[in-house]
């Protein structure tokens, strides 16, 4: 999966899901990359962290190749709840990366590790709490809004994480590409003289926009093959 994301951005692939309809699951803005640059790609391997490390410890029992482990910590800003040991171990497991609402430590040695984590930021404090764990503890995570499963896949990079329904992965991936095709053609044309208000016919939007007030510019760019706004 990353090899197929390889190319491709979060926004891209956010774009990709708005043009054919998908529902549009992004994480809440702030979580990042703990080594900038790293990207991940891979089905979801959920866990809901309740305080204690042997949740993950089961979920790995349970990851296949190229996993991404997506901790559920509810977003909490008083605790850590991965670290260099939980890295290692899912590097070991063949995890792929983990993506985590809530925060991590041990920074150094992650960045030494160089599995990719994605968190809200970094703390030294661990839990210091054992909840009860509930029945849906491996079966799916929150991340904000979205609540994920293993029928999900879940992208990172340097704008954020997002989350994609795997039986649709493949046609978002597929627009995602379009749109990345028309992008770059759009670019190079920049570069090379051409304003994006002239291969946009930004004239001719105004001039429909007048003659029309509900015309939109989406609607514009949809009309004439554009790919700025999705």
């Amino acid at each position: 999966m990353l090899k197929e994301f390889a190319d491709l951005s979060t926004p891209l692939v956010a774009d990709a899901c708005v043009r054919l309809g998908e529902p549009l699951r992004a994480a809440p803005a702030g979580v990042a990359p703990v080594v900038p640059g790293q990207r991940v790609a891979g089905r979801v391997l959920p866990a809901r962290h309740y305080g204690s490390v042997d949740v993950f410890l089961e979920a790995f029992t349970r990851a296949e190749p190229g996993d991404v482990l997506v901790i559920d910590n509810g977003g909490r800003v008083d605790e850590a709840c991965v670290g260099d040991l939980a890295v290692l171990e899912a590097e070991a497991a063949g995890v792929a990366g983990l993506a985590v609402w809530g925060l991590h430590r041990d920074t150094p040695d992650l960045e030494e590790i160089g599995l990719p984590v994605f968190s809200y930021g970094r703390h030294a404090p661990g839990p210091v709490r054992v909840d009860a764990r509930g029945p849906e503890a491996l079966r799916t995570a929150r991340f904000g809004e979205h609540l994920v499963s293993s029928a999900d896949v879940v992208f990172g990079d340097a704008d954020g994480v997002l989350f994609v329904a795997a039986d649709r992965v493949d046609a978002v991936l597929e627009a995602a590409h379009a749109i990345h095709r028309t992008e770059r053609e759009q670019a190079r044309r920049i570069r090379a003289g051409e304003t994006l208000r002239a291969q946009t016919r930004f004239d001719d939007y105004l001039a429909r926009r007048n003659a029309n007030p509900s015309y939109t510019f989406r609607q514009h760019l949809r009309r004439i093959g554009g790919a700025i706004e999705e």
